[in-house]
């Protein structure tokens, strides 16, 4: 079978469905996207290059329905070069965010299409209005809702989508969710799992050594910003450091921005909100290492004696995912699709999103009751062999497959579940 992937950022959702079609060695396999490093043996990358800015004279509210629909016409190009080749695939899947797949069926007449579809945009019971400290002009309303342009366009050439919880489902209108199907996505639990004797080893992240009888907490995010709780955690700090003397954290994540507005006045949100807490912490017990390699970030959740996760009503990060299959003790926000995850006293612990106070209590309780912790650790892991297992994933997305092609993947059994994971390779971790 021939697959068509697009996403502008490869793999993107796609790295272990791409890695598992290529372990049965039967099909052909493209990958369209812009130019990265990123490699997959097996995979055909076919770069395209990214379209030219928005004109400033482009009304603000269709910036980016125009930069969706330049990136649609680029992409159709770099198809019609592959028809011309005599690829036709027999099923085409892609993200539906950046406009990519707009203009493939023109180019594919007939041929089956999924599209990933990961948010709705709305001005109201999300992300957008979450937040009282980071307010957003009612002026900006109209950007926000003809974000969904492409959404709307995407919904009605008449493919296929999926997205991976029911609150990202949520999130659609009721007319449109009949046209996505849930498919959860999963985790290798055999790579990502709990190790008692890392537990309590030392290890070294960054610059910051954790010795054996040190207490870690950690956070993880893509980029440290407010979507992510970052001020939250940060002015957590002060009362942290002054409940034990050998308590260090880790807050990986680089200082970008992956959602939100930026800091201003150029800075970052890390600077901003460590100068309110200059004086109240020990510097030598924070670590802000950025981002890691994979095989350092497992160790650092195996290590971990309570692991935070916050976000706003948004979508939730791989890493919560990866946090519950290393049987880490979790302190969440109670949001929306962290409560999805987690559920409070059992494989984890939820705490107000806003309140430093009762992040550090919920944290300290961890820490203190052991009972508890054994309690959701061991939930935690549960929770993840009965809905993150990546051969749960990966069984629900071959069906998805050979439903809308009506052919069949001849998937190997056990062998191409060996080879999948054999191909793990270290990555950059992403939140």
């Amino acid at each position: 079978m021939k697959f068509l992937f697009v996403h502008q950022n490869f793999p993107g959702q796609f790295l272990h469905i791409a890695r598992h079609l290529v372990s049965l060695r039967a099909h052909e396999i493209v990958f369209i996207t812009e130019p990265n490093a990123n490699l997959i043996d097996g995979v055909r990358k076919v770069p395209y290059v990214k379209p030219r800015p928005t004109a400033p004279e482009t009304h603000i509210a269709a910036r980016e329905l125009d930069a969706a629909v330049r990136r649609a016409e680029i992409v159709a190009r770099t198809a019609n070069s592959l028809k011309q080749l005599d690829f036709v695939p027999d099923i085409v899947i892609g993200h539906q965010g950046w406009g990519e797949m707009l203009n493939l069926p023109d180019v594919f007449p007939g041929v089956p299409m999924i599209g990933y579809m990961e948010f709705y945009y709305q001005t109201d019971g999300a992300d957008v209005t979450f937040d009282p400290e980071f307010p957003i002009d009612t002026a900006d309303f109209p950007r926000i809702r003809a974000k969904n342009a492409v959404n709307h366009i995407a919904l009605n050439l008449g493919g296929h989508g999926i997205t991976p919880t029911k609150w990202q489902m949520s999130t659609y209108p009721d007319w449109a969710q009949p046209r996505i199907d849930l498919l959860w996505e999963g985790v290798h639990l055999d790579v990502c799992s709990p190790d008692e004797k890392a537990r309590h080893a030392a290890v070294k992240i960054g610059d910051m050594s954790i010795r054996r009888n040190d207490t870690l907490v950690t956070y993880v995010s893509r980029d440290l910003e407010p979507y992510r709780g970052v001020h939250t955690m940060i002015r957590a700090l002060p009362a942290l450091h002054r409940a034990r003397k050998n308590l260090k954290v880790v807050m990986l994540g680089g200082d970008g921005v992956s959602y939100g507005v930026a800091a201003p006045n150029g800075g970052t949100w890390r600077e901003i909100f460590l100068k309110e807490v200059a004086g109240q912490i020990d510097p030598s017990r924070v670590s802000f290492p950025g981002r890691i390699d994979y095989t350092t970030y497992l160790a650092l959740l195996r290590r971990s004696d309570a692991h935070v996760y916050l976000t706003y009503p948004f979508v939730a990060s791989w890493s919560l995912r990866e946090a519950l299959a290393a049987g880490c003790a979790i302190v969440g926000s109670d949001t929306e699709p962290v409560r999805e995850f987690i559920s409070h006293g059992r494989n984890g612990l939820l705490t107000s999103f806003f309140e430093p106070r009762a992040l550090t209590d919920a944290v300290l309780k961890v820490l203190d009751d052991k009972k508890l912790d054994q309690k959701i650790r061991a939930g935690a892991r549960r929770y993840a062999e009965r809905h993150l297992a990546m051969a749960d994933y990966l069984r629900a997305f071959r069906q998805k497959i050979e439903t809308l092609t009506g052919g069949s993947l001849c998937v190997p059994g056990q062998r191409s579940s060996r080879t999948v994971k054999r191909q793990v390779r270290p990555r950059t971790v992403r939140a």
